[in-house]
């Protein structure tokens, strides 16, 4: 078969196949009696086999050793092709990350873009001063995509304060982008993400803290019971009194439940979970001091009752702890 017609039944073209003789890849066996290359079925198998390995990314340089060399081992080798294809993917995701949030900020002009890309590689910096006045400078300039993976990868706090700022005046995407982070394999960025959210006002962020308080990460949990209590929501009352029974910022905890107190029934849920938590019998003596404490932020019978049980507790701290609330409630 003459080097024409190969050229259109591999795909192969008549220069790359000369280019391939002369590197000793493939190998014409016969010349017609007009000096042209002829080939065989082996050759042309030999050509198939030489565009198999090169669909793999090898070089032709490879390519002639796997063929050649009885001895190759293609382990080694394959095993630098998956390596150099990760980084190239890596490589190319991130150009194309870096292409849409360009066009995410619809720039105007060229210049537009010079901003937007400035302002991209300083959000990347090595230095959190440069990070921290990038995402002050950011609102409007910055697509809201690029605020969230800078604040789920910042681990200044003053860095993370200006993002999370940023991403409060950015509108109403950051909130659901943000909740996609509490998916992350990785808990530092789980906490960054229900972080920046808690920091965020507005109703479909409250929403989404409260799909938070299921998480299985209990971190989480009690970021976003926190600023549920905050905000009033009486669904964050039993990982608030889990938090106070744990020593889990439990201050905070408390001042939250006090907080959410405001009413006789809310009052009377509140201290009938936190005399729950004391009912099961496994609260040690510290515990039963936290939850003491927690009880005096609460008004109401149910909580001045379990006072005065707490009043004779068998450990003295929080019997007297428990005794002054009481007498401060009785006017004594």
């Amino acid at each position: 078969m003459l080097i024409g017609e190969v050229a259109r039944r591999s795909g192969v073209s008549a220069r790359m196949l000369r280019h391939y003789e002369s590197l000793g890849l493939v190998r014409p066996t016969g010349r017609s009696g007009n000096g042209y290359r002829e080939y065989s079925g082996d050759d042309i198998r030999r050509i198939f086999h030489v565009e198999s390995l090169r669909s793999l990314g090898l070089s032709l340089r490879d390519v002639g050793r796997a063929l050649e060399d009885p001895g190759f081992t293609p382990s080694e080798l394959v095993d630098d092709l998956i390596l150099r294809t990760r980084e190239r993917i890596e490589s190319e995701t991130e150009l194309l990350t870096r292409l849409r949030r360009i066009g995410a900020a619809e720039p105007a002009d060229w210049q537009d873009v010079l901003q937007t890309v400035t302002l991209l590689h300083a959000l990347g910096s090595t230095s959190a001063g440069t990070r921290q006045r990038a995402a002050l400078s950011s609102v409007d300039e910055v697509p809201v995509e690029a605020l969230v993976e800078a604040v789920l990868g910042e681990s200044d706090q003053n860095v993370a304060g200006a993002l999370r700022w940023a991403l409060a005046q950015s509108g109403d995407r950051g909130p659901e982008l943000l909740a996609q982070g509490l998916a992350s394999p990785a808990p530092e960025v789980r906490k960054r993400a229900v972080r920046s959210l808690a920091g965020i006002p507005g109703g479909r962020t409250t929403e989404l803290l409260g799909d938070a308080l299921t998480h299985p990460d209990v971190v989480v949990r009690r970021y976003a019971a926190l600023e549920l209590g905050a905000r009033g929501v009486p669904d964050a009352v039993p990982t608030l009194v889990d938090m106070v029974a744990e020593e889990a910022n439990d201050a905070d905890a408390a001042d939250v439940l006090s907080a959410l107190a405001g009413s006789a029934e809310s009052a009377e849920h509140i201290a009938s979970r936190l005399v729950g938590r004391l009912a099961r019998g496994v609260a040690g003596p510290t515990a039963r001091r936290r939850l003491t404490e927690a009880l005096a932020g609460i008004p109401g019978s149910t909580a001045s009752r379990a006072l005065a049980d707490l009043s004779r507790d068998e450990d003295r701290a929080v019997a007297l702890t428990a005794a002054y609330v009481l007498g401060l409630r009785e006017g004594r």
